[in-house]
């Protein structure tokens, strides 16, 4: 099967052979990454309840975890969150003794987010639901699958934010 490199856009796309409604659902490319992203977040949740995380406060722990000390803007730009959402779920996070926002001396405008003992030792209590997620979507998909899914993802995103920077 041939790959088209071609930048997906709205005017060139052709609607669905069985339905040329552009406005139906099945001819979305938005609805089957919408259910997808629910149905996974969903997943997370047995394996994220017993940490006392969301699955968005599993991931800004992830980019922590990654690198401490780090700016909430940077924290905000790594995990595709505004500060609008980002400071109440911070704040939660602080709220449990996982992190610390404190200003920075070089910048007064900027929030370093850095962990606790406790953030860091979360840490290991969360090591396993990686695997457990596996477990949830090995049989439906390959790994290599599942790699290019990632890719492709990935790819996506740098469009999309391409589009932003240029907007």
């Amino acid at each position: 099967m041939a790959q088209n490199n071609a930048p997906l856009r709205a005017d060139a796309c052709a609607p669905a052979q069985h339905n040329p409604d552009p406005l139906a659902l099945e001819n979305q490319l938005c609805f089957p990454l919408y259910a997808a992203s629910k149905e996974l977040t969903r997943r997370y949740k047995p394996f994220l309840d017993p940490l006392g995380l969301t699955y968005t406060q599993y991931v800004t722990m992830m980019v922590l975890w990654e690198k401490d000390g780090i700016t909430v803007s940077e924290l905000g730009r790594r995990l595709y969150l505004n500060s609008a959402t980002l400071t109440p779920l911070l704040k939660r996070l602080e709220a449990h003794g996982y992190i610390t926002r404190t200003r920075s001396e070089q910048d007064e405008r900027a929030v370093i987010v850095q962990l606790t003992p406790a953030g860091r030792e979360l840490h290991e209590r969360a090591h396993d639901v990686p695997r457990c997620m596996l477990g949830c979507v090995k049989d439906g998909m390959t790994l290599e699958e599942g790699m290019e899914l990632k890719r492709l993802l990935l790819k996506l995103l740098a469009t999309l934010s391409e589009e932003d920077a240029k907007a």
